[in-house]
């Protein structure tokens, strides 16, 4: 049976790289076309502008609701403040709505908490400045000083 496997993962490779070398002409093709859309004299595009306005591009719209759904009902549950916060940020890219607003950001954020630090951090989002790293980092340490206490 092993035997039997090995060639269709090796075609399935070869595919995948062909795809890959095929997306990548397509990807550079409309890279050079967005570069020269904008305005003569612009200052550099920032990560954040090229990587929404490649996933406006190539990202199917069904795929990108998909995206904004999860974000919308992400929850802590087990994970760590910080697998959570890597997760939150990951998936906030596709709330496009949510991006320049932080305290709508910090908002999603505390919401999502775990039971375990969400009255805490609640309570210290009211007296930050709705600053998403210090959210972030306040969670972490809550986090790691009650799951100390625990042990």
């Amino acid at each position: 049976m092993h035997k039997t496997l090995r060639p269709m993962r090796a075609m399935e490779t070869e595919a995948v790289k062909l795809t890959s070398y095929r997306l990548k002409e397509v990807a550079y093709s409309w890279f050079e076309l967005w570069e020269e859309s904008r305005e003569e004299g612009s200052p550099p595009a920032r990560w954040s502008e090229f990587t929404d306005a490649f996933i406006d591009n190539f990202l199917p719209a069904e795929t990108k609701a998909a995206r904004a759904a999860e974000f919308e009902s992400l929850r802590q549950g087990s994970l760590s403040v910080w697998e959570y916060h890597m997760k939150f940020a990951h998936l906030s890219k596709y709330v496009i709505y949510m991006s320049p607003i932080m305290e709508a950001r910090v908002h999603q954020f505390v919401q999502g908490l775990s039971p375990l630090v969400i009255n805490e951090v609640a309570a210290a989002a009211l007296n930050f400045d709705k600053n998403y790293g210090k959210m972030v980092a306040f969670a972490q340490a809550t986090e790691d000083r009650k799951l100390k206490r625990k042990k």
